[in-house]
């Protein structure tokens, strides 16, 4: 008997690419014998709604068809209802331009999300839930402040429409302001740490940015917050060590530091700007803590 799966589908990712080149995906998955509902999101935020209302009706199955932001929204729609429920599974159709959570199993893409549906092939994942003043949030891959989110950020609000090009002028202007300062966190019970840095990352997942291993060391299964702190480098110490962003090694140099934590607690004095799995937020951060093994992920 075949699976049944709704696919939440954000036609606006990749630009229009993903509506585009869903149809072929969909004809695949059929034929392995999934059967695949569809509930296309017309607005920010409806992937959530989408989710919520389908898994208060007893679905259990989706596919994020899109990019890292629409999986976001849709583990934002089942949890928090999903922690006192059935374990849901969560599938992938990476259509859209930003896919860094199935990096951590292929890089082949879509290929590798259509073989491992077709496989029925699925692994637990932990849950981040982080909670901030206005409310809680969950994730599954990245939750990053300083450099990383100022970038984000700047692209998300001044260079949306530029492409490659936008996310190349956010580096280079965020680079002149080269805004180092401290996050307050403390991941024990000994003081806050206050010392400035360049950025923080509390990751559940290896990748950002498609393929930067900001968490070389991270682990989706180990209940556990992967946690990346790269202390005040200089620009040119910035430039040079670049390239170690993109394989890990950065986190050998001598200002960075990480470890594998079971909670985050901040001390912010105000609301800060945040990317938190490829979506840009404002938020006064408290606490973040793993909810383990919560959701089953199809990779």
């Amino acid at each position: 008997m075949g699976q049944t799966y709704l696919a939440i589908v954000n036609p606006a990712a990749g630009g229009g690419r993903s509506a585009k080149l869903l149809g072929p995906a969909l004809d695949r998955l059929k034929a392995g014998g999934i059967d695949v509902h569809i509930a296309e999101t017309r607005a920010a935020g409806q992937a959530s709604e989408i989710a919520r209302d389908a898994y208060a009706r007893g679905k259990r199955h989706f596919i994020a068809v899109g990019g890292d932001g629409t999986s976001y929204e849709i583990v934002n729609g089942l949890f928090p209802l999903a922690n006192d429920g059935e374990r849901p599974t969560l599938g992938f159709l990476p259509l859209g331009t930003g896919n860094s959570f199935l990096r951590d199993f292929s890089d082949r893409g879509v290929e590798y999300a259509i073989d491992a549906i077709l496989a029925r092939r699925t692994r637990p994942c932990d849950v981040m839930r982080l909670r901030h003043r206005g409310g809680v949030l969950h994730y599954i891959n990245i939750l990053s402040m300083g450099f990383s989110a100022d970038v984000a950020t700047l692209r998300a609000r001044r260079f949306s429409a530029w492409g490659e090009l936008g996310y190349i002028l956010s580096i280079f202007l965020t680079l002149a302001r080269f805004n180092r300062r401290p996050f307050p966190v403390r991941t024990d019970e000994r003081p806050f740490d206050e010392r400035r840095c360049l950025f923080l990352t509390f990751n559940n997942s290896k990748f950002t940015g498609g393929t930067m291993m900001i968490a070389p060391q991270a682990l989706i299964d180990d209940g556990l917050i992967e946690y990346v702190r790269w202390g005040p480098i200089g620009r040119l110490g910035l430039i040079r060590n670049l390239p170690t962003l993109y394989d890990g090694t950065h986190v050998q140099h001598p200002l960075a530091e990480r470890k594998a934590v079971p909670r985050v607690q901040f001390n912010l004095d105000r609301p800060v700007d945040v990317m938190i799995d490829g979506e840009v937020l404002t938020l006064h951060c408290q606490e973040l803590e793993v909810l383990p093994h919560a959701l089953n992920v199809v990779a």
